[in-house]
């Protein structure tokens, strides 16, 4: 019934989120980073269910670019992290391997 669980890039986004929100655990990131980053991580695999389950091709895209949109987001934020000292430039290249 819920074909979008069988997609590899639907699975992937899952474990991105998963991902996220262990580091987002497990560090002392400031308040705002935290709801961003966790907001725009579970944005990506909720935009691919809900793509999927739209009728029209230009529907279903424009979910699909709001989900790679959210990811970028997602790469921002980690991108300033490292910057700012708060995650390792391992954990940085962990999640550019993870996005891809």
């Amino acid at each position: 019934m819920f074909e979008f669980r069988k997609l590899t890039v639907y699975s992937k986004a899952k474990v991105f989120h998963h991902e996220c929100r262990s580091l987002i655990l497990g560090k002392n990131f400031d308040r705002y980073v935290i709801d961003q980053l966790g907001r725009a991580s579970f944005s990506v695999p909720l935009n691919i269910a809900e793509g999927s389950g739209k009728f029209l091709k230009a529907d279903r895209r424009n979910f699909f670019v709001i989900s790679r949109a959210s990811l970028f987001d997602c790469v921002t934020i980690l991108d300033i992290q490292n910057d700012h000292g708060k995650i390792t430039r391992d954990e940085f290249d962990f999640f550019m391997f993870q996005s891809r």
